[in-house]
């Protein structure tokens, strides 16, 4: 016989392993569609590697990929995806910490917390 705690827990597993699944399957199908996107408009060109050029600025900051991606920019929707890809497990740390305050789990909420400023920082800080 399973118990409320252990229904419990297992409802948070499953909706973990959902989280997951969708925002890695989400992050691919935005780089595949930015990818066939980029193909099809700059596949014919050819590349010279001689010269090392750098993404342009538009590309190096959250605001900029979005701004381009919604335009559907090819480098901006592949950016985009992979944005999302980063984003997941950071979506994952945020819900496994409303998680423990909902338990009232202090000292794992703490930690919790922790963990998600230090992604968070990473991701944006300067």
């Amino acid at each position: 016989m399973s118990t409320d705690g252990e229904n419990r827990k297992s409802r948070t597993q499953d909706l973990l392993g959902a989280l997951l699944i969708t925002g890695v399957a989400s992050a691919a199908a935005i780089v595949l569609i930015g990818g066939i996107s980029y193909l099809a408009k700059y596949g014919a060109f050819h590349q010279s590697y001689d010269v090392f050029r750098g993404e342009p600025s538009s590309l190096r900051r959250i605001d900029g990929i979005f701004r381009l991606a919604w335009s559907l920019e090819s480098r901006g929707i592949i950016q985009a995806g992979f944005i999302v890809l980063i984003a997941t497990p950071i979506a994952r740390v945020a819900f496994s910490f409303a998680i423990f305050l909902r338990d009232r789990d202090w000292m794992y909420s703490f930690f919790t917390l922790v963990v998600l400023v230090t992604l968070i920082y990473s991701l944006v800080g300067r």
